[in-house]
This record gives structure tokens, C-alpha cells and sequence, in this order.
């Protein structure tokens, strides 16, 4: 694999899930591991963990890294959306804790074969799951100008989605646009500059690309679906904690903590990474940790 995936928020994850040995608890986006790895330490030598990671190829080194754990670490392949029953395949019908941490792995942004990233060249992809069937290329050349507004404003939250979906759209009548390096020009040609007079703050491809990747992979979908399923199966006094990486997604983990009849939030506001955590991993920066326990 490409690339180091860094577990964040490593510490103030395993101070507030409050585990115990013996304990069975579910890493449902399993990643390269590193959260799973700490988890599994905590409830050894009996506890069991529960790991599921969408991406087959990222599973496979997560599950050489894990060997050492043997039958306590239960890896799946698939959704995290179908928390619960991947929890009952497996013979664990509740649990003391859930982590869910909705950022996407350094393993997939470092390969440019993936195409998650206008900074490295690579085909216009960007699917967690290489078997979906939808891909960036589908939505770049194939959707509606509308539906491309609707995804930039929504899902990236993007100023100038109107003339960034006139651009492609212009320009996809020319040719086919197939690659990440492609896309990204396409972008900044329509939006130039994120600031007056100044160096700009980010790519100008950052939120079309961070839009068109939520669409991909229905990641807005997939997190208000495994929430509730998680709130189900956590036994009572069991603890959930969520990392999130956008305001989308903070928002979306926010509400159900304050709608939900089944959890109490332990977090008035989101856990933070300290000073030294981002400048030892600088990805780490725009994390967020919300915690809640079931009632």
C-alpha cells in the first residue's frame, strides 16, 4: 500500500469509548487498522472486534496487520451501512462500543490509480469499493447539468457550482474528460482563484472533488444509515463514538446525537486533534470526535 494511514484522535477515542476487557466492539470502517489495533489491546485477551472496511484492497494488508490478534479480530468485507448484520453473521448480537470514523484512508488518496486525488494524475474513479458500479467518470461525463449544480452545492458546498457544471459540461462535449489532472483544470479554468489579492487558501478543485467523491460512494447516505443501526446494537451504558472530516458530516452525526431517544450525548461540543497531533499528522486537522452512550 501506498502511503501511512494514522489513527486520529487515537488517545481521546480510547479515554471516552471507556473500554473493559472482555468487551465486543465494532471498528466499522476498518481502514489500515490503526484505531482497531489500540481497541483490540484494550478488551485483550477476550474481547472480541468486529472490522468492517468497504475497500477489498485495503482489507487484505489491514488483515495481515491484524493476524496477531487471531479469532478476536472478525474482519468483513462490505458497507458499514449494514452494521447489524454483519454484527449477527458473526455471532454478536450487541455491543459495548462502535467507533465509526468517516474519513477516507491515506492508503486510497496516496495511489492515483484510485483517482480520490487532483494532486496526483490518475483515472477519474475515486469508488471505496472497486465492484460499485458508479464511478467519478460516470457522474463527470454522463450527468445532467442540473444534477451537477446539485451535487457541487450540496455535497461541496461550492460558491460557484453553476459555473464550475457550465465548464464541464462545455468542455465534455469536446472530449472525454478521464483523468483527476484533467478535472482539476477544468476547475480552477472556471474558478480560478479562492481569494483577492492572495494566495489561495485551497486547490480550487477541493470541494468538486470532495462533492463528486460523497456522490460516488453515497457516504452522506451511508452515515445517517449505520447511526441508527449502531444506537440498536450497543448494549445499554455502551458508548458510540464518530469521527467526522466535513461539516456535512458533523452535522449529520450532531443531530441524530441530539434526535435520538436511545442515546444521551456526552459531548457538548466536538473532541478536537491538540496542536501536536495536526502538526504530527497534518490530514489529522479537520477531524472531529463526537461521543454518545446508550441509555
Amino acid at each position: 500500500m501506498a502511503g501511512q494511514h494514522i489513527p486520529v484522535l487515537l488517545d481521546e477515542v480510547l479515554s471516552h469509548l471507556d473500554l473493559k476487557p472482555g468487551d465486543d466492539v465494532a471498528d466499522a470502517t476498518l481502514g489500515g487498522g490503526g484505531h482497531a489495533s489500540a481497541l483490540l489491546e484494550a478488551i485483550g485477551p477476550t474481547g472480541r472486534l468486529l472490522g468492517i472496511e468497504w475497500d477489498a484492497r485495503t482489507l487484505e494488508g489491514t488483515r495481515k496487520s491484524l493476524e496477531r490478534f487471531g479469532s478476536r479480530a472478525m474482519l468483513v468485507h462490505g458497507n458499514y451501512r449494514n452494521l447489524d448484520r454483519f454484527a449477527r453473521a458473526c455471532g454478536i448480537p450487541s455491543l459495548d462500543a462502535v467507533l465509526i470514523d468517516l474519513g477516507y484512508s491515506s492508503f486510497q488518496i496516496d495511489d492515483p490509480e484510485r483517482g480520490f486525488s487532483f494532486r496526483k494524475d490518475g483515472p477519474l474513479d475515486m469508488r471505496y469499493d472497486a465492484s460499485g458500479d458508479l464511478t467519478a467518470s460516470d457522474i463527470v461525463n454522463g450527468w445532467s447539468k442540473q444534477d451537477l449544480i446539485r451535487i457541487l452545492r450540496d455535497y461541496g458546498e461550492e460558491r460557484a457550482a453553476g459555473r464550475i457544471a457550465d465548464t464541464i459540461v462545455r468542455d465534455r462535449e469536446r472530449f472525454m474528460i478521464s483523468s483527476t489532472a484533467q478535472l482539476a483544470a477544468i476547475v480552477a479554468s472556471a474558478v480560478p482563484e479562492r481569494s483577492r489579492g492572495g494566495k489561495p487558501k485551497i486547490h480550487p478543485a477541493t470541494q468538486a472533488f470532495q462533492a463528486i467523491r460523497i456522490a460516488v460512494n453515497d457516504e452522506l447516505g451511508n452515515a445517517e444509515a449505520v447511526l441508527p443501526e449502531a444506537a440498536r446494537l450497543l448494549k445499554p451504558g455502551g458508548r458510540l463514538a464518530v469521527i467526522s472530516f466535513h461539516s456535512l458530516e458533523d452535522r449529520i452525526v450532531k443531530r441524530f446525537f441530539e434526535e435520538s431517544k436511545e442515546l444521551k450525548a456526552l459531548t457538548a461540543r466536538p473532541i478536537t486533534p491538540s496542536k501536536a497531533e495536526i502538526e504530527a499528522n497534518p490530514r489529522s486537522r479537520s477531524a472531529k470526535l463526537r461521543i454518545a452512550q446508550k441509555i
